[in-house]
């Protein structure tokens, strides 16, 4: 048996060398440059490989990145969360090294044949080799790759959440449930947020409108832009469509993604005037369904009724109503007070000192400097009364005051501070708690504003003919008379209601608000409402209602929303009166016949037993095919 001599890396180094060199024509240090010139070419392509195939194409909208991504859960790496590694340096080395090992190659390759034979040389290049080769190994290619891929992450990481269009109705798929908890938002509206009122920082790019509004929702992603800057920065508009893809690819994380395709956000709503007066973060606006009933018959001129609702039968039943109203005598309303309050609360260091304010407030020549001060705040304002409480060391002081064609939180709350002020000069010691101590009373059931009111304080009655009740009504004066008693009076009774003595005030007073750009939190208060029938002696019915605290405007707000205002317009009363306060009025007394009429019906029906027959006929759509 024979074995055969060991051959070692070395010998076939040598080898190979042997053979090259016998090659006829060859030069061999031309041919060593070359194969060391190829096998780095090689080995940077390879090395530098990973970062480009990271790359998303720049440029386009995020509509035309049409491939799903899966979102990765993991947090993209910021500059701003750590110390992050000087990698200008490890870049400037990475030249420097390369430089050197090929200018060795390049010298080893130019007499070739000499440093071979002479076994120092040869040594010398062989440790300068694999000291490069070891630091090529080890540390070549972390900058040009390790950095683009961490620079570029987030933003690879934002581009492929924006890869996923936002599906239409037909090529929805059944969301899947996703349990994902997100961090506190980075940012927050102007009304909350001080910072908001600064320019935008000077990191955002200067070019920002020439972005797509894909690239432009990974900067707000990354929160390199904040959300409510982008009304700032862009038309709003386009920031609504911007805020679309940025939250929809949120929602998307949580397995809602595409929810908000059904939500209408074009140019139908004009966003500049949503900006900085109804609303923060916008990504679009509610459709609601805008009825007209009517005409009534309102204090001897005809009026039509917008109303907004989804309740089907709604507008239908108050239009009945409003025909019924408009057959008979006609609506005939009267305002009896007309005043918004506000109530701050105020604390002193014991009761007695609290006492003295109520005492001093109570006086008529010190309510004088209190008028003074706060008139000086407002053009149309006019403090009306200024009725102190106590409750141990602290003062709650109702403020009435008349704001004109406005509904006047703002207003009052203005002078209030102004007010309070003014006691500090008298009463060093006195603190203010808060603006608002909660007697106003603002957007709460109170019995306060049942019995002293709020806003403007209507009462309103109609007298309908007994043939008109059985004609148009389908029920006659007794039977609606004697269901108004046990179901509104007797009943609200029994259920302890405070400013409920009504059917459904609260569904017309809501449409009508909405329909006009009231604030529909305040129906709390407007919805109270005592409903009273009584037959007359010739048989007829006579119908009222009181509604203590209605509380409207027709300037500022939602007023001045395009559709809101159409709405106001239709009524009659858009923006300020001839007089102040008029188009305010008119609009309580249309929020009053618009109640009343609805209760007239909604009673009817009751006392006829027909209201489930005509929600069954009128409000349920046939079954989809």
């Amino acid at each position: 048996m024979t074995f055969s001599e060991p051959t070692t890396i070395g010998m076939r180094i040598d080898a190979v060398i042997a053979s090259l060199e016998s090659l006829p024509h060859t030069n061999p240090e031309i041919l060593y440059a070359s194969l060391i010139g190829a096998s780095l070419m090689f080995s940077f392509l390879v090395l530098n490989s990973g970062g480009s195939s990271m790359a998303l194409p720049d440029g386009g909208d995020a509509d035309s990145l049409n491939k799903p991504k899966k979102i990765s859960n993991a947090k993209p790496v910021s500059s701003s969360d750590e110390p992050q590694p000087k990698w200008h340096i490890l870049r400037l080395t990475n030249y420097v090294v390369t430089f050197g090992f090929l200018l060795s190659v390049l010298k080893f390759a130019s007499n070739a044949t000499t440093y071979l034979d002479d076994s120092t040389s040869l040594l010398q290049f062989l440790i300068i080799w694999s000291i490069s080769m070891c630091y090529f190994f080890g540390f070549f290619g972390i900058s040009f790759i390790e950095l683009d891929e961490l620079e570029s992450e987030p933003q690879n990481h934002q581009h492929q959440m924006l890869r996923k269009p936002m599906p239409t109705k037909e090529s929805a798929e059944p969301p899947v449930k996703v349990v994902k908890m997100h961090p506190p938002a980075s940012s927050a509206p102007v009304c909350t947020d001080p910072t908001s009122f600064k320019k935008p920082s000077p990191s955002i790019p200067s070019n920002i409108k020439e972005l797509s509004n894909g690239e432009i929702a990974s900067l707000v992603l990354q929160d390199k832009v904040k959300d409510h800057q982008l009304e700032k920065l862009l038309d709003p508009h386009r920031a609504v469509e911007v805020r679309r893809l940025k939250v929809d690819n949120q929602l998307d994380s949580l397995g809602r993604g595409g929810a908000l395709a059904e939500l209408p956000h074009k140019h139908d709503l004009d966003y500049k005037r949503v900006l900085g007066a109804n609303c923060e973060i916008v990504v679009g606006y509610i459709p609601i369904p805008v009825g007209m009933a009517g005409p009534i018959t309102l204090n001897g001129e005809s009026v039509y009724i917008p109303m907004a609702t989804t309740e089907g039968c709604l507008v239908a039943s108050t239009n009945r109503g409003c025909k019924a109203i408009t057959q008979g005598s006609g609506a005939v309303s009267s305002i009896l007070r007309d005043g918004i309050t506000r109530a701050p609360c105020v604390r002193l260091p014991s009761a007695k000192e609290a006492s003295e304010v109520f005492l001093w407030i109570e006086r008529p020549e010190n309510f004088q400097k209190l008028k003074e001060v706060f008139e000086s705040t407002t053009s149309f304002g006019k403090l009306l009364e200024a009725r102190p409480s106590v409750a141990g060391k602290n003062v709650y002081i109702r403020l009435r005051c008349f704001a004109g064609d406005a509904m006047g939180m703002n207003m009052i709350s203005k002078g209030s501070l102004a007010v309070i002020e003014c006691l500090r000069q008298v009463f060093p010691n006195i603190s203010l708690v808060a603006l608002s101590g909660n007697m106003c009373t603002d957007k709460k059931a109170a019995a306060i504003n049942w019995i002293e009111g709020r806003g403007k304080s209507v009462v309103i009655e109609a007298t309908i003919p007994k043939v008109v009740v059985r004609s148009t009504l389908k029920t006659s004066v007794p039977a609606i008379v004697e269901a108004n008693l046990n179901k509104n009076l007797i009943g609200s009774a029994m259920a302890g209601v405070v400013g409920g003595f009504n059917a459904h005030a609260s569904n017309n007073v809501t449409a009508v608000f909405l329909a006009t750009g009231q604030d529909p939190a305040q129906n709390v208060e407007s919805a109270n409402c005592i409903t009273l029938m009584e037959e007359t002696p010739e048989g007829d019915l006579w119908i009222s209602c009181t509604m203590p605290s209605i509380e409207v405007g027709t300037v500022g707000g939602g007023t001045g929303l395009p559709a809101q205002a159409a709405c106001l317009k239709a009524i009659g009363v858009k923006g300020g009166g001839e007089n102040p306060g008029d188009n305010a009025k008119q609009l309580a007394h249309v929020v009053a016949a618009a109640t009343m009429a609805g209760e007239l019906s909604l009673m009817a029906a009751l006392a006829s037993n027909s209201l489930v027959a005509a929600h069954m006929t009128h409000n349920r759509k046939p079954a989809s095919k």
